[in-house]
């Protein structure tokens, strides 16, 4: 871009064309217009397509995404953190601390993650157990 001002200043010398007219894409109407002399109909469709045009250049739908992700990321961390991992024994009832069933079910199947055993669940029936004493 500034070799070519360069090169065009030198070729027509910088006397004759000062380098504000060399534009070669011409503006249709005089801007900002007089908006004393317009109808208001005519100022609030200027306004409009003004605002319109502005939204558009200042858009910035990655960075809105990734804010929203952000967001979205932190309050699915800190809920799981509190769910799952925060000491809630200094609260209300230290007999039965809330979430603690979600808690227990969680470890109890994570618990066991990295050892060759597996851990039952309780619901499941016993295989190797006898046959229930309703059947005789």
């Amino acid at each position: 871009m500034f070799p070519t001002i360069i090169r065009r200043a030198a070729q027509k010398g910088a006397e004759e064309i000062p380098l504000i007219y060399t534009n070669p894409y011409k503006a249709k109407r005089l801007w900002p217009p007089d908006f004393e002399k317009m109808s208001p109909k005519h100022q609030f469709r200027l306004e409009r397509r003004f605002r319109r045009r502005s939204k558009l250049q200042w858009a910035r739908p990655r960075w809105t995404k990734a804010v929203k992700m952000v967001q979205f990321g932190s309050i699915v961390f800190v809920a799981v953190y509190g769910v799952l991992f925060l000491d809630w024994d200094g609260m209300g009832n230290p007999e039965h601390p809330p979430f603690q069933t979600i808690r227990t079910w969680f470890f109890g199947l994570t618990g066991n993650i990295w050892g060759r055993d597996q851990v039952r669940r309780r619901d499941a029936p016993d295989e190797a157990s006898p046959v229930s004493s309703s059947d005789s």
